[in-house]
């Protein structure tokens, strides 16, 4: 999937090959690398560890996202992965750590009922 890293962005650390120029912050940046990803399904992991899927309807200058018919992938070492409806969400910008484009038909093949995975830990500062 294309990842696009958010936590890490600063005007010292940003994770891409260029950097913007002195008038343009992170968020300019940042919009640039969503928009090709509007009204495609994506995937959010945010800094609590939770795993979000959805289409991106959209997204603002704090890149706060919109996902509608999303859900969340529940992991589990126990038992499959479960996925709890969400509908229309919206996540805050500074509780996103990924957003990555999921390939749906690679996505479709992968029989979640049967993947066990410990879940995934909250980020530390």
């Amino acid at each position: 999937c294309s990842v696009v890293g958010v936590a890490a962005l600063n005007s010292r650390q940003l994770p891409f090959p260029q950097r913007c120029s002195p008038r343009c912050g992170p968020s300019a940046n940042m919009s640039a690398m969503l928009e090709p990803l509007v009204d495609k399904v994506v995937q959010v992991i945010t800094n609590d560890g939770r795993n979000i899927v959805g289409l991106l309807k959209g997204f603002d200058q704090t890149t706060n996202v919109i996902l509608d018919e999303c859900h969340e992938r529940v992991f589990s070492t126990t038992a499959g992965v479960e996925q709890v409806m969400l509908g229309l969400y919206i996540v805050r910008g500074d509780n996103i750590a990924l957003v990555g484009e999921v390939d749906e038909e690679i996505d479709a093949e992968i029989d979640l009922a049967m993947l066990k995975a410990e879940p995934l830990k909250a980020v530390v500062h």
